[in-house]
Formats: structure tokens, sequence, C-alpha cells
């Protein structure tokens, strides 16, 4: 039987990534407990909230009316194409890097809601524990909406939350992993 972990992540992972993460489970394997496989879910950036951010911040605020009055000429789908091959990408890149690490490691982009896509993975494959990869989120964290804290409400198994292309020390102690403070 094997060991199941689910990473939802926010972008490609690294070999340093690939590299920590695995470093997490040397133990399970060595305890006979089966080997561990990893299962990479990424997330689809929605086009439409990613055409309206970018209005927003091009109008800078001092646009007069909405942004949506100008989304009726945005061709959505070439936005959604680009949003698929990115998540696409930053995919095989994970897997690239885990597999490199020595890793069994199998994965997909969801366009869902991130957690619940999180929630159906850990469900379907039995698994037994939970890493949110992502960059700092300060205000998400602060208030209790970011992936990890939304994960560990909605999952009955131990959610790890992991800042991506930080290793563990920078993760620990002041700032607790948040750098440029």
């Amino acid at each position: 039987m094997s060991y199941a972990v689910v990473l939802l992540v926010e972008q490609a992972l690294s070999a340093a990534d690939a590299a920590q993460v695995t470093s997490l489970h040397e133990e399970i394997t060595a305890e006979g407990e089966g080997p561990v496989s990893y299962y990479v879910l990424v997330p689809m950036e929605d086009a439409a909230a990613r055409v309206e951010a970018s209005l927003g911040t091009l109008s800078g605020g001092g646009m007069v009316g909405s942004p949506s009055l100008l989304l009726d000429s945005v061709a959505y789908d070439d936005i959604r194409k680009v949003c698929l091959e990115e998540a696409t990408d930053a995919l095989s890149a994970s897997l690239e890097a885990l597999r490199a690490a020595g890793a069994t490691a199998e994965g997909q982009v969801v366009d869902v809601a991130p957690v619940e896509a999180l929630k159906s993975k850990v469900a379907e494959v039995d698994g037994r524990e939970a890493i949110v990869l992502t960059r700092p989120h300060v205000v998400a964290e602060f208030f209790h909406v970011d992936w990890t804290h939304q994960a560990r409400r909605a999952l009955d198994v131990p959610v790890l939350h992991l800042l991506e292309r930080e290793n563990f020390d920078e993760q620990a102690g002041e700032g607790e992993g948040i750098t440029g403070l």
C-alpha cells in the first residue's frame, strides 16, 4: 500500500522545493509503511479574474465606472488558453522536479476551487497528508482565508504549509518564513 501525499501548489516546484518535500517522507519509506506517492494539483487561474485584475491595475483606481464595462471585447477563450498553458507548464515542471528527486508523482491541472480539488483528491487516493506550497500571502494568512487554513478546516488529515522557494531554515523563526518584510 502506498503512502499518498497530495500537494496543492501555486507555481511550479523548483528542484529545491521537491527535495524539501521528499525529505519529509524519508522516514516513512525507511519504516516500511510503503512507498510514498505524490499527487500534485495546480490550479488554473480564472481568465475573467485575471482580466479584471489587470484592468483594475491599469486604471490605477482613477477610472470612472467599472472595469467590467470594458470586458465585453476581451477574448476570454484566448486568455483561458494562456492560463491553461501556464498551469500545464507548472505541473510538468513540478512533476519533473519530484521525479528527479526520486519520487513517484502524478498530477493534474484543476479548474475548480483549489481547496475543493485538494479535498476530492485526498479522498480519491486515500491521502495520508496534504501539503500546500504557496508564495507568502500575508493578508490572507492573517485572516485565515488562505488555502492552508481552508484545507485544515476541510480535511481530516494533517495539512502542512510550505513557502515555495524557501528552505526549512528560512521558514522558521523570525518572520515565519516571510522574507523581505
